[in-house]
């Protein structure tokens, strides 16, 4: 088979189309003719040297994937999948390539209305924007969520899931065109980044009160604001770290208002964390996305041995949603 291959750390024409072996699916595992795999802001730090793939992992970046089961591994008998099945799942890497093995936990059916390609979309996004809200947040109706990085793949998910949940949605982006696409999926409240102080902001629209979760791709560059926005007994889900690691924290702020901070990561999870996780968004999210009440973001398609120019979009922001490399 083919897939793109870091050559070594660096910018994005490292990324190479390279002929490499077929995976062989393990204990536990099937193996998936690729359709068409989504870019992540993970595989770029990966692509920068900054975010290796876990022990046994593939060494090819991609983290989710559509397409088609070709062939059944050991202990997959009795599973419910078929060869020919078409799926998306969830990867801990390898869906930049032609074929990928997969535990047969993180598969997921192609739910009813969305295409084999727009399917690529939703498996990281949503069983992140799902563990992070409800599994560990506990979001519930009637509550209000700031969403940082409204316009991204993860930022236009967890916009439609919060209203789907009953929750008032706020959310930061960096360009007009992203705020308005983001009102279009449900958010009450846009606030532009650069041009705004969004804690203020998110004071006003609160009437003083702030917001009850916070969903951050920021990390330290933005934890003493996110403090301050939220409200009594908020909870700050930290899922990334595009503004640094360290930063210090009011733990005064924290007691008198009863605040929670949770950071996580999803790929490096055990394979029994991620299955209980895809069941969930199985049972809870397909149904939503079948109905139309989500419905995938696709900013753009490319070949999948075009991964560098797709990464260099990644890089320049201006993306509203996914970029997806298909096969």
């Amino acid at each position: 088979m083919h897939a793109i291959v870091i050559n070594e750390p660096g910018d994005a024409d490292v990324l190479a189309w390279r002929e490499v072996p077929d995976p062989v699916p393990s204990l536990g595992e099937v193996l998936v003719d690729v359709t068409a795999t989504a870019v992540n802001r993970a595989d770029v730090a990966q692509r920068q040297g900054a975010y290796p793939p876990p022990p046994g992992a593939s060494e090819y970046p991609g983290l989710e994937c559509s397409g088609s089961i070709a062939e059944l591994g050991p202990g997959t008998e009795g599973s419910g999948w078929s060869v020919g099945d078409e799926v998306c799942a969830l990867l801990t890497g390898g869906g930049y390539a032609e074929r990928v093995a997969v535990p047969v936990g993180q598969l997921l059916p192609i739910p009813s209305g969305v295409s084999l390609v727009e399917a690529a979309t939703l498996p990281e996004v949503a069983c992140t924007v799902w563990s992070n809200l409800r599994m560990v947040a506990g979001l519930s109706a009637g509550e209000t969520l700031l969403v940082h990085g409204g316009g991204s793949g993860i930022g236009t998910f967890a916009v439609q899931l919060g209203c789907a949940l009953g929750a008032r949605v706020i959310v930061t982006a960096g360009s007009e065109a992203k705020l308005d696409r983001c009102r279009e999926l449900g958010a009450a409240v846009g606030i532009n980044y650069r041009e705004e102080d969004f804690a203020a902001r998110v004071k006003d629209a609160t009437g003083g009160s702030g917001v009850d979760v916070i969903l951050d791709i920021m990390g330290g560059s933005y934890l003493e604001s996110n403090i301050r926005s939220l409200a009594i007994g908020g909870r700050l889900v930290i899922i990334g770290l595009m503004g640094g690691r360290k930063a210090e924290i009011d733990l005064g702020r924290m007691l008198v208002k009863r605040l929670s901070v949770h950071a996580t990561t999803l790929r490096s999870r055990p394979a029994d964390e991620k299955a209980r996780i895809v069941a969930g968004v199985a049972e809870q999210v397909w149904p939503l996305v079948a109905a139309g009440t989500i419905r995938p973001v696709l900013d753009q398609t490319l070949p999948l041995p075009q991964a560098a120019e797709a990464h260099r979009i990644m890089e320049a922001s201006a993306h509203i949603g996914k970029i997806v490399l298909t096969t």
